[in-house]
């Protein structure tokens, strides 16, 4: 960031930060100058100001004078991927699930065949996405989710949102 506001480039946008929790505590695993999936994915739609106004802003550097909004309530993303992700995994295996359950779901590691068939490409295949007035009822709608979509050697974490569940359980 230094050497970009010495050329007269300043850094202007998202920077994004990987991390994971450690028995030794947070450690960043990675960092971006974008939006990180599924990481927008649970954010945005909590996003109760418009983002294209928020990102002139951020080109304009007028952000400290436009209101950025969030929604109350939770969100959850439960990322469904092709198992054997991150190594090895399988590709082609159809996807299916409802509309409805589609309407809160973002495709990522996957295509339309010649056919129209949806099938898996990558090993992140989707988030499923809910927005609920609380953590827990966020997690066990995006649970809900996930128990409609199928394709062959689908995985998924279960564990999604259990330790900020327990940590805000405590306060």
């Amino acid at each position: 960031i230094a050497a970009m506001n010495a050329e007269g480039c300043p850094f202007k946008g998202c920077l994004y930060f990987g991390l994971m929790i450690t028995k030794d505590g947070p450690k960043v695993i990675e960092y971006n100058c974008r939006f990180g999936d599924p990481e927008t994915q649970v954010v945005l739609p909590l996003l109760k100001s418009d983002l294209l106004t928020v990102m002139r802003a951020v080109e304009s550097e007028t952000l400290a004078d436009t209101p950025v909004e969030f929604s109350d309530g939770a969100a959850c993303c439960v990322v469904v991927a092709s198992g054997g992700y991150p190594e090895s995994y399988g590709k082609g295996y159809p996807i299916t699930m409802s509309p409805e359950t589609a309407e809160h779901t973002y495709v990522a590691g996957a295509k339309l065949t010649d056919n129209g068939t949806l099938v898996t490409s990558g090993g992140r295949v989707l988030g499923a996405v809910t927005v609920k007035p609380t953590l827990k009822e966020a997690i066990d709608a995006s649970y809900g989710l996930v128990d409609r979509i199928h394709f062959d050697n689908a995985f998924y974490r279960r564990d999604i949102g259990q330790r900020a569940l327990a940590a805000k359980e405590e306060q």
